[in-house]
C-alpha cells in the first residue's frame, strides 16, 4: 500500500518533513538556552526521541513549528538544567551559573518572542502558561539582563546604515561601541587595539572579506569573547557541519531582537575585565 492509499501513513510523512523543516531553528533556539551548540544539540536530540516514543506530543490543533517547540518545552522543564552543567567549560559554565540568577523561565520566554519571533499567544502554548504571564515573563526578562552589566562592544557591518543603527541601539543601552569595522582586515586591527567584550558581526563584507574569518582571528588572539552574527545568509551558520553562534540574528531585524541578543550575550559573558 502506498502512502497515498494511507491517510495516516502520509499526514505522519508530511508532519515529518514539516518537523525537518524546522530542526535548524529549534537548534538555534537550544544553543541561545543553554549557552552551547553541543548542548544544544542534545537537547534538540532528546526532544526528537520524546517525539518518537509518543506522537501525541504534536498536537493536531497546533502548527508544526508550535507543536516542536512545545515538545522541546517539555523536555527542558522536566531536566531542569542543562546537560552535563558540572562538566561545562569556559563561556558556557560561566552562562548556566549566571541563568540560575534569572527570574524562572523568563529567558525561554524572551528568545521565543524576539529570536524565534513567535506571538505572545503562541509562547504561551509553547511554555503551557497564560498569554498574560508570558508578556510579563518577557518585561522582566528584559529589565534584569539590561540593567545587570556594561561592557565594550565591537561591530563589524560594511552597510553604513545598518551599522549606526546598530551602534545607537548598543549605546542607548549603556554600552561603549569601541568602533565600527567594515573589512576583515579593519575588524582585527579595531580588536586588536581595544579588546571588545562583545563582537556584533556581518558575514560578508566591504571588500568581499568575510566577518567570519575575522572573528576567528580575534577568538584566537582574545580568547572567549561573545559573538552575535546580524546576517541576511543565517543558512551559512546552521549546516550542523561545524561550529555554530549561539546567537543569529537574521536581517532585516527588529532593534528589540538586537536588544535581547545583546543583553544576553553580555549578561552570560560577565567577566572582571567588564566596566562597571
Amino acid at each position: 500500500m502506498t502512502d497515498s492509499e494511507n491517510p495516516d501513513r502520509q499526514q505522519t510523512s508530511d508532519m515529518a518533513l514539516r518537523i525537518a523543516a524546522e530542526l535548524p531553528y529549534l537548534r538555534r533556539y537550544a544553543r541561545a538556552l543553554t549557552g552551547s551548540q553541543e548542548t544544544g544539540d542534545r537537547y534538540a536530540a532528546a526532544t526528537l526521541e520524546a517525539i518518537l516514543a509518543d506522537r501525541s506530543i504534536l498536537a493536531n490543533d497546533e502548527t508544526p513549528r508550535v507543536a516542536l517547540f512545545r515538545a522541546f518545552h517539555m523536555v527542558w522543564s522536566s531536566t531542569g538544567t542543562p546537560m552535563d552543567a558540572s562538566s561545562a567549560p569556559g563561556l558556557e559554565q560561566r552562562a548556566q551559573a549566571m541563568m540560575a540568577r534569572l527570574t524562572p523561565n523568563t529567558r525561554e520566554a524572551l528568545l521565543l518572542r524576539t529570536v524565534e519571533e513567535f506571538r505572545h499567544d503562541e509562547i504561551a502554548r509553547i511554555m503551557q502558561i497564560s498569554q498574560e504571564e508570558a508578556e510579563e515573563l518577557i518585561v522582566i526578562a528584559l529589565r534584569e539582563m539590561e540593567t545587570s552589566v556594561r561592557g565594550k562592544v565591537m561591530v563589524i557591518e560594511d552597510e553604513l546604515l545598518i551599522a549606526m543603527d546598530i551602534r545607537n541601539t548598543v549605546t542607548d543601552m549603556g554600552h561603549h561601541v569601541t568602533g565600527i569595522a567594515r573589512t576583515r582586515d579593519q575588524a582585527v586591527a579595531l580588536g586588536r587595539k581595544e579588546r571588545p567584550d562583545l563582537i556584533l558581526a556581518d558575514i560578508q563584507l566591504a571588500d568581499n572579506s568575510s566577518g567570519i574569518d575575522a572573528v576567528n582571528i580575534l577568538l584566537k588572539e582574545l580568547g572567549d569573547v561573545p559573538v552575535i552574527f546580524i546576517t541576511a545568509f543565517p543558512d551559512r551558520l546552521l549546516t550542523g557541519e561545524k561550529p555554530e553562534p549561539a546567537f543569529l540574528i537574521p536581517k532585516p531585524f527588529t532593534v528589540e531582537q538586537v536588544r535581547s541578543a545583546v543583553s544576553q550575550a553580555m549578561f552570560f559573558a560577565t567577566t572582571e575585565t567588564l566596566v562597571s
